[in-house]
């Protein structure tokens, strides 16, 4: 049955996706990238070269989300990061999933103080809700979930900054190749004071916004992700322009990982595309269907035995209709 036929490469194709955005978050998880992405926007790193960052401040391994990867697919222990676990849980509040999640320690002080930063990959801007406010209460949930293993009783000094940082891969023009920051300012609104920044400076939401080679913008961090996580360039001219103009080694495994999500990336391409014929062929034939319902006075029975529409998949257009 078509209609059938139409589902099961919906699922396939939710298959594909699947184990494509968990190589884009494979290849976000690679030690060098985060350093990137950290002295692009974290202000504590801006003075640091990016080998120093990847290899003194970046603690562990970055953890990636609950997606299932083959064994076989994934980047060395060395060169990927697994941190913390990026699962968080709540008895009344639920379990939200963090794609990516490690510790860094800041530069220049006496004692290490751990970040707490969290890199979401995200394609859909405008989800149903503003992406800006599901990033803060990342950040809550970050800080929140810090009871009961960085401090404890009232204790709220041990309290560790959180960064929550997405990366928009396909934002609306007016966002294209900006970087945006939202962060916990002091404000005077009698007298003077002035707080020591630490001690509220606890939460920072980082919005990445990709775009293309069109404006003066597009340098830096924002050309370095719209390159590894383009689907139209070749696996060769990425691997060129990473090694080239942001001196990324090409480690076997990260050059696995590449031509992996590109070919990945075509094919949900590929897939949407065939899946997108689809379902303009079904509009096509709700359309004829009532309009010959509408000039002919026709029952939708009817129209569709005009049609020659087999029986086996009458009873979806008729649902369709009736909505």
């Amino acid at each position: 049955m078509e209609i059938e036929n139409m589902l099961a490469k919906n699922i396939n194709t939710a298959s594909h996706k699947a184990n494509y955005d968990a190589s884009c978050k494979r290849l976000l998880a690679n030690k060098i990238i985060l350093a990137w992405i950290m002295k692009s926007c974290l202000e504590e790193y801006r003075d640091y070269d990016v080998e120093q960052i990847a290899q003194e401040y970046i603690e562990d391994n970055p953890t990636i989300s609950k997606i299932p990867v083959n064994q076989d697919e994934t980047l060395s222990r060395s060169e990927q990061v697994s941190g913390s676990s990026t699962e968080d849980s709540t008895i009344t509040e639920g379990i939200i999933n963090y794609d990516i999640r490690f510790f860094a320690s800041v530069p220049r002080t006496k004692e290490t103080i751990k970040l707490i930063l969290n890199v979401e990959a995200q394609n859909d801007f405008y989800p149903g809700y503003p992406i800006i406010k599901r990033s803060i209460y990342y950040c809550s949930r970050l800080i929140s979930a810090q009871y009961g293993t960085e401090f404890t009783d009232s204790h709220y000094e041990k309290i560790r900054k959180v960064y929550s940082i997405w990366i928009c891969i396909n934002p609306p023009a007016y966002r294209k190749n900006t970087i945006t920051r939202y962060i916990i300012q002091e404000e005077n609104l009698i007298g003077m004071v002035s707080e020591k920044k630490e001690n509220y400076d606890l939460m920072t939401v980082i919005m990445i916004c990709l775009g293309n080679s069109q404006d003066d913008r597009y340098t830096g961090i924002l050309k370095l992700l719209e390159v590894l996580l383009s689907s139209q360039k070749e696996p060769e001219e990425k691997k060129i322009i990473l090694q080239n103009d942001f001196k990324i080694k090409m480690t076997k495994e990260l050059e696995s990982e590449v031509s992996l999500m590109c070919n990945l990336s075509k094919g949900v391409e590929e897939r949407g595309i065939l899946i997108g014929l689809e379902q303009g062929r079904i509009e096509s034939i709700l359309s004829a269907i009532q309009n010959l319902m509408d000039s002919m006075d026709w029952s939708a029975e009817q129209a569709m035995r005009a049609l020659k529409i087999p029986e086996s998949e009458q009873s979806v257009y008729s649902r369709k209709l009736n909505k």
